[in-house]
Formats: structure tokens, C-alpha cells, sequence
């Protein structure tokens, strides 16, 4: 159904915006995983509303309750249930859009598939409900972490025309935490905030887009040809609310160039096949190759903007609608914990269904690759 994700590794969310709250089911966490709450809950913080003056004023303390698969702190391979209750919810702040659409939003589009929508907040359309991804993609990383030297860290790569320069093989989390706007490269985080300011001032809203690393992904991840690792993590980063482009590697910009400049050549080495260069984003044929899996993530700008807008009615008829209450003027901040956690949730189910075929690997184990 659409309300899950992965197939070894699989979370089922439910909940809306301004119900009683959100939460979540997660099947095939592996057993005897030390979890560590603390650690789930700073991913949620790093995602949730009213942090910094460049996010949703919504008070959200986004406490996450856990509620069966655990038993001494150690995960017991059942289902892991949880609950982020709703806190700050303000459904009478949207009783004017109820019989109207909003531009840009999934307001007509959720009525034309179920015949009724939840018009306060959006209900599932809502960015709130990748509350509940976070979550999960924090156990998912923490299995990661478990099975071999992986880290999952993505950032704010641009905001508007504004550009990041970053190396993906060096960025840390701590340093894309290190300014509001989760930008690791200082000048271009100033300049990304000025940019939202003024888009704010405005009454107005700025996308832009959001980068990924996995580091430390064995070659062999991925499947041909509907199951490709490249293909799984697509489907994640489109699913997003406003997500609206996906790059892996080089992506568009490969296009410029020729195949004898675009290539990743081999090289010798110890160990595992190495390339120099890594335009395909650490996947090649749908499988990892071993080497760092980069991936792009485009954010149109947020649709709810504090100016009055043409639109329609239920009766489809014109009229006008000026939005108020508490929202993004740029989501890239608040996106990056969100992407960070549904490329976690790809890779730690493709390594449990590579593992399924190769061979156990017992929890805190260094990973070696099958003999040739």
C-alpha cells in the first residue's frame, strides 16, 4: 500500500498534520540492536518546526514515544510502533481553504482520488507526515552503523542561484549543523539566509537543493533491473513533499560531456575495485560499486505564499485566496534530516536483501566482502 516503504526493511507511517498525531510502524529491524533513543530523537529535533527564525513558527516538541520492539533497550527483530503526538495544531487557522484550492498544493488533486480531502494543514500531503520517515531512517542508519563503517550525511547545496562548494567525500554532519540554513560552506550560508529573508520579507518562498553522501556502502548493493539501488533511492527522494528532481553521480551535467571524459577507469589497489574519479555516484548498473553514493535532491519552492493568488472553488468557480498561518519560506533546512533519513532506509534495506543472498553478518563485525 502507499503508506509504506522498503521490503526487508519496511516503514508504514500514518497520521496527519493537524489530527492527534503521527507515527509509524517499522518490520525487519534486525534483533539484538543496542537502540539508541537519544540519537532517534536529535534527528527529529534537527527536523522539527519552530527551530530558527528560517522555519515554520508551529510549536512542535516532536517527542517520539516508542512503543513495542524493544525490551532492555535491544531491538527484539518484531515490530517497532511509534507516536509523535500532535501538540500545536490550528485546524480553525484553515476553515477558508475548505472549499477551496490552493495553487500548487495537492488540495483538488487528493479530492479528485478520494472524493474528500483534510483540508487543515493538508492532511497526508502535509510535510509534517516525513516526521515519522525521520524516525525511521534514524533506526535505519543505526542498523547501518551496525553492520559496517556507514555514514549518511546530507546538506543545504543551494538556495536559489546560490551555490555551495563542497567535497562530499569530507562533509560532516557537525559541520552542516553548524549554521542555521545546514550549509557546511560558511559564505554560502550567509548568502543562502539573506536570500530566504528576503524571499520572507516578500511574503514569498525560495527552493533550491539538497545533497547526499553514503560512505562506506560495500560494492554488490542493488538488483536488475526494477530493483536498482539508483532506482529505489528515485523513488524515495520524489516521494518527498515538493520534491520535484533527482540526480545520482554527474546526473544532468554528465550530459555535457563525452564518454571518454565521463568515465570512471579503474585503478589498482588493495582490496575492493577503485575509480579515481566517481561521476556515476558510486552506482553502476544499479549496483553499488563501493564507492560513495552521491545523490541531488530538487525542492521547488514552498507552495503556500502570504500574497493573493487566482484560483478556484469546489464549485469551480474564480475567486481569490490569500493564505495565512505557519509556514516554510524555504523547506531546504528542514529537508536535509529528511533526505538523510530515506537514504537510509534504501541502503539498509538493499544491504539486508544483499545479506539475505551472500551470508550473515553478525552485529558488530567488520564487513568483508565474499570470496571471487
Amino acid at each position: 500500500m502507499s503508506d509504506g516503504f522498503g521490503r526487508l526493511f519496511r516503514l508504514t507511517t500514518f497520521g496527519e498534520s493537524h489530527g492527534g498525531g503521527l507515527g509509524g510502524v517499522i518490520e525487519g529491524c534486525p534483533p539484538g540492536l543496542v537502540l539508541d533513543v537519544p540519537g532517534i530523537q536529535h534527528q527529529l529535533d534537527r527536523r522539527r518546526p519552530g527551530q530558527s527564525r528560517l522555519t515554520s513558527a508551529r510549536k512542535e516538541p516532536d517527542q517520539v514515544q516508542l512503543l513495542s520492539g524493544l525490551f532492555d533497550g535491544r531491538t527484539l527483530g518484531t515490530a517497532i510502533g511509534f507516536m509523535i503526538p500532535n501538540k500545536d495544531a490550528h485546524r480553525a487557522a484553515y476553515a477558508d481553504f475548505a472549499e477551496t484550492y490552493r495553487p500548487s498544493h495537492a488540495d483538488y488533486t487528493y479530492e479528485a482520488r478520494y472524493g474528500l480531502r483534510a483540508w487543515a494543514g493538508g492532511g497526508r500531503a502535509s510535510a509534517r507526515e516525513t516526521a515519522s520517515r525521520v524516525v525511521g531512517g534514524a533506526i535505519a542508519q543505526q542498523v547501518l552503523a551496525s553492520l559496517g563503517p556507514v555514514e549518511v550525511v546530507a546538506w543545504v547545496d543551494r538556495v536559489a542561484d546560490v551555490q555551495a562548494s563542497v567535497d562530499p567525500e569530507r562533509v560532516t554532519e557537525a559541520q552542516v549543523d553548524a549554521h542555521e540554513v545546514r550549509c557546511p560552506d560558511p559564505d554560502a550560508a550567509a548568502r543562502m539566509v539573506e536570500v530566504i529573508d528576503a524571499a520572507r520579507r516578500d511574503g514569498d518562498t525560495v527552493g533550491g537543493v539538497v545533497r547526499c553522501v553514503i560512505r562506506g556502502l560495500p560494492a554488490g548493493l542493488g538488483a536488475p533491473v526494477f530493483d536498482k539501488l539508483d532506482a529505489d533511492l528515485a523513488k524515495a527522494m520524489v516521494s518527498l513533499p515538493a520534491a520535484k528532481g533527482f540526480e545520482v553521480g554527474s546526473g544532468f551535467s554528465g550530459t555535457y560531456l563525452r564518454g571518454s571524459a565521463h568515465n570512471d577507469v579503474f585503478e589498482p589497489g588493495d582490496g575492493m575495485a577503485r575509480t579515481p574519479t566517481n561521476r556515476s555516484g558510486g552506482i553502476q548498473g544499479g549496483i553499488s560499486n563501493g564507492m560513495p553514493v552521491t545523490m541531488s535532491v530538487a525542492f521547488k519552492p514552498v507552495a503556500t505564499i502570504f500574497s493573493e493568488q487566482a484560483t478556484v472553488d469546489r464549485r469551480n468557480e474564480a475567486t481569490t485566496i490569500k493564505p495565512k498561518g505557519r509556514h516554510d519560506p524555504c523547506v531546504l533546512p528542514r529537508a536535509v534530516p529528511i533526505v538523510q533519513a530515506m537514504a537510509a532506509l534504501v541502503a539498509v534495506d538493499h544491504w539486508l536483501r544483499w545479506r539475505g543472498q551472500v551470508g550473515q553478518v553478525p552485529f558488530g563485525m567488520p564487513f568483508e566482502p565474499p570470496e571471487r
